[in-house]
C-alpha cells in the first residue's frame, strides 16, 4: 500500500522513560505505606510516571473514551446477539447518554469521543463529527470477501493515527478504548486466531450480549472460513486488516501505533481492542508497553491476546458488555496509582 510504511513505528515507537521509572520506584520505597502493601496501584503509579516522563506521577485528570464504530458484514450469519447493521443505535444510544460506557464517563469526568468508520447507515442520521472519518457504510463479510479494499484498509488506519495525533495534541492524558460494533468480535477472533496460530474453537467466545450454542457454532465456522482467508496475509498487517478485519479494526490499530509514537498511554477493553493491540505488537513490538489492559472479558481470544503480549488485567467483574465499559471501570484505579503516588508521605 503506497505512502504507508508500517516499519516505520518500529523505530519511532520507545518505550516509557527506563530512567523515569527507577526514580518512580526509589521514591516509591521511602513513602508510607510500605512497598507491595498497594498491590498493583504500586505498579501503576510507576508505569505512569514512566510514560509521564514525570515523578511522582501526575493527576490523570483529561481523559477521553474513544469508541471506534463500524459494523461487519459478517453479522449476516447470525453470528451475534444484535442485529446485523445494528451498530447504528449502539452509536444513537452512547451519544444520547443511555449506554453503560456514556454513563461511566459522566461519572469518571471522561470525555465520550465516538468515530463512525463504518456504520451501516446513511451519514445523514449521525452528527458529521461522528462521521467525517467514515470510510465506507459496513465492512465485507469476512468468510467469503475481503473487509476491505487495500485502499480503504490505508484510510481507516490513517484515520485512526490522524485521531492519536488529535488526542496528543489536545493534552489527553489517557485514553480509555472501546469499540461499537455488530460482528466485530468475530472479525477480533479471526484476527487473533490467526496471529497465534490457533484453531477456530479455540479463538470463539460469545460476544458481548452473549449468543446461543447455535449462533456460536455459526460464528465458529465463520472464524473458520475467515483464517483459510487470513493465513496467507499474515506478513502484511495492513492487508490482514483489509482481508479479515474491518474499518474500524484498521482505525483502532492505527490509533494504538501513533498513540504510542505520540507518548499517550491507553487502557484497553475487550476483546476487539485486544485483537487490534496484538496486530499493533507485530509491527512495533515496543508498542504494547504503552497500555494498560482494563478488564478480563471472558472471551478466550482476549486472554490468548493479553496472554501473547504479557498485558494482566486490571479488573475481572464478568463484565462482557463491551462498548468500553471494562475499560472504563479501571480507570479510577490509574487515577488513585497516580494520586497515592504524588500525595503519600515519606516515611520518617
Amino acid at each position: 500500500m503506497s505512502g504507508l510504511n508500517l516499519d516505520d513505528f518500529a523505530t519511532l515507537i520507545e518505550r516509557p522513560d527506563p530512567g523515569t521509572r527507577r526514580d518512580a520506584e526509589s521514591r516509591r520505597e521511602r513513602l508510607a505505606p510500605r512497598p507491595g502493601a498497594l498491590g498493583r496501584l504500586d505498579e501503576l503509579g510507576e508505569w505512569l510516571a514512566a510514560a509521564q516522563g514525570a515523578v511522582p506521577a501526575r493527576p490523570v485528570a483529561r481523559v477521553t473514551a474513544l469508541l471506534f464504530a463500524g459494523d461487519h458484514g459478517v453479522a449476516e450469519l447470525g453470528v451475534s446477539a444484535g442485529p446485523a447493521g445494528g451498530a447504528r443505535e449502539l452509536v444513537r444510544a452512547a451519544l444520547d447518554g443511555g449506554s453503560p460506557a456514556a454513563v461511566l464517563a459522566r461519572q469518571f469526568g471522561a470525555r465520550l469521543r465516538v468515530v463512525d468508520m463504518s456504520v451501516d447507515c446513511d451519514p445523514a442520521e449521525l452528527p458529521e463529527d461522528v462521521t467525517r472519518h467514515r470510510v465506507r457504510r459496513g465492512s465485507g463479510r469476512i468468510d467469503v470477501e475481503d473487509a476491505l479494499t487495500a485502499e480503504e484498509a490505508e484510510a481507516a488506519f490513517r484515520a485512526g493515527m490522524a485521531i492519536a495525533d488529535e488526542e496528543a495534541d489536545a493534552g489527553t492524558d489517557l485514553v480509555v478504548l472501546g469499540d461499537l460494533s455488530v460482528g466485530g468480535t468475530t472479525a477480533a477472533g479471526t484476527l487473533i486466531g490467526a496471529l497465534c496460530g490457533t484453531d477456530a474453537s479455540v479463538v470463539t467466545g460469545r460476544g458481548g450480549a452473549g449468543i446461543d450454542d447455535l449462533a456460536w457454532m455459526r460464528k465458529c465456522a465463520a472464524i473458520r472460513d475467515a483464517l483459510r482467508r487470513a493465513r496467507p496475509v499474515l506478513g502484511d498487517q495492513l492487508r490482514l486488516l483489509a482481508a479479515t478485519g474491518g474499518a474500524d479494526l484498521a482505525a483502532t490499530t492505527g490509533f494504538l501505533l501513533q498513540s504510542a509514537v505520540r507518548r499517550t498511554p491507553v487502557v484497553l477493553d475487550g476483546v476487539v481492542s485486544a485483537a487490534c493491540a496484538l496486530v499493533a505488537q507485530r509491527v512495533a513490538f515496543r508498542a504494547p508497553d504503552w497500555w494498560l489492559a482494563g478488564q478480563a472479558s471472558g472471551d478466550p481470544a482476549q486472554a490468548k491476546a493479553l496472554d501473547r503480549m504479557a498485558l494482566n488485567p486490571l479488573l475481572d467483574h464478568g463484565v462482557t458488555v463491551g462498548e468500553g465499559t471494562g475499560a472504563l471501570l479501571a480507570l479510577p484505579l490509574v487515577q488513585a496509582a497516580a494520586a497515592l503516588a504524588a500525595e503519600l508521605p515519606e516515611r520518617a
